[in-house]
């Protein structure tokens, strides 16, 4: 069953957060930049928040690979959220593990499940994509400057995920796309498979990824494999009109900032050949060895 998800608060949190978000904070950025962060899916209860304080203490389900199920206060970046958070909401959100010495905790991009406030009625409704999903025919235009259309890949497992490529940080944009590199290198080892699979980088800046731009930095990653790569792994961007309905559907929370940078969450999904999601990858705590994994298992013949 599909499940609608009540507007993300997709809000830049904790003192850190613009590592976190691809975008720059008024303080601390030089610092934030220069760390990295692994990414667990929470989800729980807000319990109370503090705004002399600016904390938010959430009672959360077991974290795997993380933590036991506990109930803990984060600290928010920005107070203004708070508002927009009451006791008993159910969240989805991000916890991010600091990979600097200090191994800090923090939270991010909250996507509102269950409203406690009544009167609370968000401005989007984002999808979260579950197995069995049938995926729309969302339309873009590739790096050659060809169009292109979901439906078009059926018959093959196809890999999507999202970038921009201005994205600033290290943990976000170009660890998917690296992640897409050795996937692309690994299913080029195994012909039958590449024959029966495809990846799809989609950016979401119409404004400033061009074809030309796309196939640049796909080259960037691509490196000698990139004559023939360009026909397995597309690198598209869709235009403004169908950039919103395509964002909530991948759950895909976005805010242009002032300086051009955009703050945004992770979205990395598997579609089958018969066009249905066969699993959704939150974050950036998937790994190429497990998505060449779930791959496989859609074809246990080779």
């Amino acid at each position: 069953m599909n499940r609608l998800y009540p507007a993300a608060l997709i809000l830049s949190l904790l003192t850190i957060a613009p590592a976190i978000g691809c975008h720059h904070a008024e303080a601390n950025s030089a610092s934030a930049e220069s760390q990295q962060f692994k990414s667990y899916p929470l989800h729980g209860r807000i319990v109370s928040t503090n705004p002399a304080t600016g904390e938010v203490t959430i009672d959360h389900h077991a974290i795997p690979g993380f933590m036991e199920a506990m109930t803990m206060p984060y600290k928010l970046r920005d107070n203004r959220i708070i508002s927009e958070l009451h006791p008993g909401d159910i969240v989805n959100a991000d916890v991010l593990v600091s990979q600097t010495a200090d191994a800090a905790v923090f939270v991010d991009h909250f996507v509102v499940v269950g409203q406690a406030k009544p009167d609370y009625r968000p401005a989007v409704q984002y999808h979260v994509p579950e197995t069995g999903d049938q995926v729309p025919d969302f339309r873009l235009v590739n790096e050659d400057g060809k169009p292109i259309h979901l439906t078009q890949f059926h018959g093959k497992a196809l890999l999507l995920t999202f970038i921009y490529t201005k994205c600033p940080l290290p943990d976000f944009c170009p660890r998917v796309t690296h992640d897409f590199a050795v996937i692309e290198k690994s299913l080029a080892a195994s012909p039958s498979l590449y024959g029966k699979t495809h990846l799809l980088c989609a950016s979401f800046d119409p404004e400033g990824d061009t074809p030309a731009r796309l196939k640049s930095y796909g080259e960037t990653y691509m490196g000698s494999m990139a004559p023939k790569a360009f026909s397995h792994w597309d690198f598209a961007v869709s235009s403004k009109k169908e950039l919103q309905p395509m964002a909530e559907w991948f759950d895909i929370g976005l805010t242009n900032e002032a300086d051009g940078t955009i703050t945004h969450t992770l979205s990395t999904t598997l579609i089958g050949p018969d066009g249905k999601v066969v699993r959704f990858y939150p974050g950036n705590d998937w790994t190429p060895e497990q998505v060449l994994s779930d791959v496989a298992k859609l074809y246990p013949n080779g």
